[in-house]
């Protein structure tokens, strides 16, 4: 038994590290996001300063040149977090369904134990009550 409590306790912590790197992986994603939402505003900004909306044209702000290249990088780290995220909840589902099976199967085995015991104890609970009748008492 303390074999499979160490397992039940391996399953757990594995669980509560796919969760902590699934969060960490949501909360980078939103970070990004925020920044990229950032970025588009300080676009925006820029051009409305210059007066000038088209990137091709000669006088563009260099500022929102590099803005829009350091979102689009960030758009490319989203869609890689993204990817992430999917495999880790997958993996999360994994380890959950893992952790389950072996809590089941502890749950099962102490049903039967406590059944034998149930059963041990009525065995003496008839076995004093037959002793009591044949005894006349």
């Amino acid at each position: 038994m303390k074999s499979r409590d160490s397992l039940i306790r391996l399953k757990r912590f594995q669980v509560d590290e796919k969760r902590r790197q699934l969060t960490q992986i949501e909360m980078m994603i939103a970070d990004f996001q925020r920044m990229i939402s950032d970025l588009d505003d300080q676009i925006v900004s820029e051009q409305n300063r210059v007066g000038i909306h088209d990137i091709a044209h000669f006088a563009y702000p260099t500022f929102a040149k590099a803005a829009i290249s350091r979102r689009e990088n960030l758009k490319v780290s989203v869609g890689d977090l993204e990817v992430k995220l999917e495999a880790a909840r997958e993996e999360l589902s994994i380890a959950v369904e893992d952790l389950k099976k072996i809590e089941l199967i502890e749950e099962r085995d102490h049903a039967r134990e406590r059944a034998e015991r149930d059963a041990r104890e009525q065995d003496a609970l008839d076995e004093m009550a037959s002793r009591r009748h044949a005894f006349g008492r």
